[in-house]
C-alpha cells in the first residue's frame, strides 16, 4: 500500500515511517502543502495522511484544491490538534474522509487508513447505476447527478449515497451507515452528523425538494416527490 503523508512535524514524519514501513506500507512525505498537492498530483496513492496546520498552503485549502480542482478522489484522513465540531466539519467539507485528532495511536491511524483503502476498492465492485427519482449515481465511475447538475461528494459522501438509494425509500439506521461506512472501527459520534450534513448541502440545497430525511433519534431515508406524495414521512 502506498501512503503520501503531508505533515510539517519531523517528528511524527519519523515515528510514521518507523511504524508503517515495517508493516509493509511504502511512504512519500512532503514538509509542506505545496509540495504535498504536487506529489498528490503526479503520483498514484491508496490514502493521503494529512495535516492541517500546514506552512503555505494548509491542509483544508490542499484538500478543497484535490477534490473541487483537481478531481482527485484519492482517501484524505486529516491529523490535527483541533477537536471542536466545527473544525472537524470544515475537514469533511473540504472534502476528507476521516479526521484523527492529535495525540493519536499509531495502531488506531493504520487501521483508519485499512478501513478507507478497503472502502474505496470496493466502491469499484459490482458496478450499478442507481436511481432514485432524478437522482443518479454510477458506481463504476463515482459519479452522482441529481437533475443532471453532477453532485461533488468524499468518497464517504459516496458510500452513504450508495447505501441510502440501495435502500431508497425505507428507512436506514444510524448503525447501519456507520457499519457501511466504519465497519467495526467507528470514531466518535458527531462523525456520521457531519458527513450526512456535507451530503445534504450537496443533494438538496441547490433544489427545492428534499431527498435526504431524518428520522430523530431512528435513522434515515432518500424519498423522490413520487414518494413523498405517496405519504411517506
Amino acid at each position: 500500500m502506498r501512503l503520501l503523508i503531508i505533515e510539517d512535524n519531523p517528528d511524527i514524519v519519523a515515528n510514521l515511517y518507523e511504524f508503517l514501513e515495517p508493516r509493509g506500507y511504502v511512504l512519500d512525505s512532503a514538509p509542506n502543502g505545496y509540495t504535498g498537492l504536487g506529489l498528490a498530483t503526479q503520483h498514484q496513492y491508496d490514502a493521503v495522511v494529512l495535516d492541517v496546520m500546514l506552512p503555505g498552503l494548509n491542509g483544508v485549502e490542499l484538500c478543497q484544491k484535490l477534490r473541487n480542482e483537481l478531481h482527485n478522489s484519492t482517501p484524505v484522513i486529516m491529523l490535527t490538534a483541533r477537536d471542536t465540531l466545527s473544525d472537524k466539519s470544515a475537514g469533511f467539507d473540504a472534502g476528507a474522509d476521516d479526521y484523527l485528532v492529535k495525540p493519536f495511536s499509531l495502531l488506531e491511524l493504520e487501521m483508519r487508513i485499512k478501513a478507507l483503502v478497503r472502502r474505496a476498492r470496493g466502491m469499484g465492485q459490482g458496478a450499478t447505476v442507481l436511481r432514485v427519482g432524478d437522482l443518479t449515481f454510477d458506481t463504476s465511475t463515482y459519479t452522482a447527478t441529481r437533475a443532471g447538475k453532477p453532485l461533488a461528494l468524499t468518497r464517504t459522501g459516496f458510500v452513504l449515497l450508495r447505501c441510502l438509494m440501495r435502500e431508497a425509500p425505507r428507512l436506514v439506521s444510524r448503525d447501519t451507515l456507520e457499519h457501511e461506512v466504519w465497519g467495526e472501527d467507528r470514531p466518535d459520534s458527531d462523525a456520521l452528523r457531519t458527513h450526512l450534513h456535507a451530503l445534504r448541502q450537496a443533494l438538496d440545497k441547490p433544489f427545492p425538494f428534499a431527498m435526504l430525511r431524518t428520522v430523530p433519534g431512528i435513522g434515515y431515508k432518500l424519498l423522490s416527490p413520487g414518494d413523498d406524495a405517496a405519504g411517506m414521512p
